[in-house]
């Protein structure tokens, strides 16, 4: 087995879809010995569109080409890419939809990975999609190059091994050391081991003065609010940024009953007000950063196969801080009098959806 070169030659952390599509896009019309692609939409439109296009192309001039696309998160079956299979493309759907009396069980496990992977020297991973839905959301995708695709490449390719599976072996993916400023997390569904969690956990537990969360959705469960709380009472700034609305109103919801608990322990909330915020990092002290595809919900660190980088490496912790400060000019902080004094309708249904929050 080929060691993986012990260099990171470049990255870039990108905000706006437009312009992280038009990067891919290039790389992907540049490639010249694979394309790997893992996510959990890809959009029959025209974003989606321009990438099968583009895939089919680079598949016809002899790229190896593998998709993998999350069943739930598609509308379509292997058809919408014909042409590209009949090049050779391997298109695989991961777990598909089965109507059984379990419905739920069987179906609400999900693969919510993020991955673009070229030549095994480009990477993209972090937050977002192949959809036009999503095209004025603000996201967080980093492009890297160098011998850290090589890890990245093993997570896609084992990943691609069991998409049919519903119940897998145990496997630990364990940190590379070839690049040590680096740590790539994988989690899998389990009630009880939840790696990234744990991960984000053990930060926020060790952070002396500074913890920032971006999450287009923010529910987590008693034991990530307690380290929360417990961060703050020791004096450590605690902010949360969310979108003022997200695209799952009933998150908003069931998210916003717990804003009480977090005013009260001195959590600061804040709102992004343009568009969707869709972004998913964590920065902590301003020298460790995490980015991937979690949300910090009950799903995410449950049910779905989920995947997180964490580093501290300057110049990518700086990038996001420069995210950061950027996300932040469109922002209103918290009031708490508002909240105290919303619609009673959001009140009960707060309530109300509190039982069903492992499904959102």
């Amino acid at each position: 087995m080929t060691r993986p070169a012990a260099n990171l030659t470049g990255y870039r952390l990108y905000s706006e879809p437009p312009k992280f599509y038009e990067a891919m896009l290039q790389d992907i019309q540049q490639a010249e010995r694979y394309i790997y692609l893992e996510t959990y939409k890809f959009g029959n439109d025209e974003v989606g569109l321009l990438f099968r296009d583009a895939l089919t192309k680079a598949a016809a001039r002899g790229v190896q080409v593998k998709l993998l696309l999350d069943s739930w998160g598609v509308s379509y079956n292997e058809t919408f890419f014909s042409e590209l299979i009949s090049l050779g493309g391997d298109v695989r759907f991961f777990r598909k939809i089965l109507y059984t009396f379990d419905f739920f069980t069987k179906n609400h496990r999900r693969n919510h990975r993020k991955f673009l992977l070229i030549d095994d020297h480009i990477s993209y991973m972090g937050s977002a999609n192949i959809t036009g839905y999503s095209m004025q959301w603000r996201e967080s995708v980093i492009r890297l190059t160098g011998g850290i695709t090589l890890m990245f490449k093993r997570s896609f390719l084992e990943s691609n091994k069991i998409y049919k599976k519903y119940i897998f072996n145990k496997f630990t993916f364990k940190k590379s050391k070839f690049l040590d400023q680096f740590e790539l997390v994988e989690d899998m569904p389990s009630i009880y081991r939840q790696r990234i969690k744990t991960k984000l956990e053990r930060l926020i537990s060790k952070a002396k003065r500074e913890i920032i969360i971006e999450t287009p959705y923010f529910l987590p469960g008693y034991k990530m609010r307690k380290c929360l709380a417990d961060a703050a009472r020791r004096g450590v700034s605690v902010k949360i940024i969310l979108p003022r609305h997200s695209d799952v109103r009933s998150i908003d919801l069931l998210s916003s009953k717990y804003y009480g608990f977090y005013h009260s322990n001195k959590i600061c909330l804040i709102f992004y007000t343009l568009n969707n915020l869709h972004a998913k990092l964590l920065l902590i002290d301003g020298e460790t950063f995490g980015i991937g595809s979690p949300n910090f919900d009950y799903r995410s660190f449950r049910y779905q196969h989920e995947v997180m980088l964490f580093g501290n490496h300057k110049g990518i912790v700086d990038e996001i801080g420069r995210h950061v400060d950027e996300t932040m000019l469109n922002c209103l902080d918290f009031d708490h009098l508002s909240w105290l004094r919303r619609p009673k309708i959001e009140k009960v249904l707060g309530w109300l959806l509190l039982p069903f929050r492992h499904m959102f």
